[in-house]
């Protein structure tokens, strides 16, 4: 990688986990709030699972701004944002402005779920934990990229 682009994928992994974080910190304030609009979407067991949301928000989020199992982290918070594209954002249930505003709101996950897709890919990068603990080629994705050739 040229040693220009080297900033270029923590700031990624920066901006992709700040809403997870500022989320799951909101969460924090609202547990009662949180936990009811869960069990409005059809959720069981929210005021458990609220602490599951928190947890993997405010946690995962960290780990991948650290780059620390970003390849894990980035898959877990994949499936989470897909649950919350589908639960939460229902466009195609609703009518008129309603619809318009859920449409936008679904596909923002939709885009966060491609920047998942993309670490999950190629790995943390060259700044990480990753890259300390297991080295450049393991964070960078090249493993992954020569298991599917293989």
């Amino acid at each position: 990688m040229h040693p220009l682009l080297k900033p270029l994928p923590p700031l990624g992994r920066i901006l992709m986990a700040l809403i997870f974080v500022v989320s799951g910190i909101g969460k924090l304030g609202a547990i009662a709030a949180t936990s009811t609009h869960m069990a409005s979407a059809g959720i069981p067991y929210s005021g458990d699972l609220v602490w599951g949301a928190v947890a993997l928000e405010i946690g995962g989020g960290a780990m991948l701004i650290v780059g620390l199992l970003a390849r894990l982290v980035a898959l877990a918070l994949f499936f989470y944002t897909l649950a919350l594209a589908v639960l939460f954002h229902p466009y195609w249930a609703f009518t008129g402005a309603a619809a318009h505003t859920q449409h936008a709101y679904f596909y923002e996950h939709l885009s966060m779920m491609g920047g998942m897709l993309f670490v999950v890919a190629f790995g943390a990068g060259p700044y990480s934990i990753d890259a300390m603990l297991f080295g450049r080629a393991e964070a960078a994705g090249h493993r992954l990229a020569q298991a599917a050739s293989a």
